[in-house]
């Protein structure tokens, strides 16, 4: 039940984050405006405290909905995503672009044809520290008591039952990895491996 609670707010979170980071993401690197903005942007998104936010959003909105724990998530998930997919389309060869319209490519079929899966293994590896950052920090929607594997840890705090403690722990850092290792299964076989070889993503 918790695990499915975490899934759920942590799926949510990031389904949201990815549908606004990313076409905003390939739209600026695409035409080149509004770089600065984005990176400025990501910065300050990224000083936010995430607790501080879910406080306010459940003191504002209750805790009838998922929603106070979903809003603080995809504002930390957007900015990784963001500002990975910018800089993957923006870092594309511009050599590669200029065959492509040569070869007669309007510019949203140069973006999907080319610079879109040239930039996959870095806006991949936005969406993966995005997830595994939601996955960590979706724990906190325990303080305000919302679910998730954090009430392992929260309830195990204040009934001095250690071994929940540890056992919430270990299924949180087991979640986090899994995700991991799932977004590095997607990398393997979405991403071409002439791609790959030229952009190394750890």
């Amino acid at each position: 039940m918790r695990l499915l609670e975490h899934l759920e707010f942590s799926a949510l979170a990031l389904a949201l984050a990815v549908l606004i980071a990313i076409p905003l993401g390939l739209l600026i690197g695409h035409t080149g405006r509004g770089g600065v903005i984005v990176v400025i942007s990501a910065n300050l998104a990224r000083a936010l405290p995430t607790l501080g936010l879910l406080v306010m959003f459940v003191l504002l909105m209750g805790t009838a909905s998922s929603l106070p724990v979903i809003i603080p998530l995809v504002l930390l998930a957007v900015p990784p995503i963001l500002v990975n997919t910018f800089e993957g389309i923006k870092g594309v060869d511009p050599d590669l672009r200029d065959a492509a319209f040569g070869m007669g490519l309007r510019g949203p079929q140069v973006l999907g044809r080319v610079s879109v899966p040239v930039a996959l293994p870095l806006i991949l590896l936005g969406c993966r520290l995005a997830a595994i950052q939601v996955v960590a920090t979706t724990t906190v929607a325990a303080y305000t008591g919302l679910g998730g594997l954090g009430r392992f840890v929260i309830d195990g705090f204040a009934t001095k039952d250690y071994s929940s403690v540890v056992g919430g722990s270990v299924l949180i850092v087991l979640f986090a990895l899994v995700v991991q290792a799932l977004f590095a299964l997607a990398q393997r076989v979405t991403v071409s491996p002439g791609v790959s070889r030229r952009v190394k993503v750890r």
